[in-house]
């Protein structure tokens, strides 16, 4: 079995900063691209940041400029750095990774982790 977990979340102020981590850990071969969502309070859930395995990234608009998503495919781990965060990025982040299991296969599929609250306040 595959297990996504995510840690960093919490509360900070408006114009603070926080680091989200997501570690892949399991019977798995390879990665392909792993990504952040989100979710707030009577919204749907929507795409933050995603980033290849050769490193290409994608942000969300609201995002730009203000977070970093990185990898290291050696800890089978993605980040997300927020900086000057706001209280409309107020929501439970999740990690998401697309996952090879089989060598023989390159069938691949969708994990999530259980997620991370991130509140801003004002």
């Amino acid at each position: 079995q595959v297990q996504l977990v995510e840690s960093g979340g919490g509360l900070v102020q408006a114009g603070g900063t926080l680091r989200l981590s997501c570690a892949a850990s399991g019977n798995l071969f390879s990665i392909n691209a792993m990504g952040w969502y989100r979710q707030a309070p009577g919204k749907q859930r929507e795409l933050v940041a995603s980033i290849t395995s050769g490193g290409s990234t994608n942000y969300a608009d609201s995002v730009k400029g203000r977070f970093t998503i990185s990898r290291d495919n050696a800890k089978n781990t993605v980040y997300l750095q927020m900086d000057n965060l706001k209280p409309e990025d107020t929501a439970v982040y999740y990690c998401n990774a697309e996952i090879r299991r089989d060598s023989m296969s390159y069938y691949t599929t969708n994990y999530w982790g259980k997620g991370t609250l991130v509140t801003v306040s004002s």
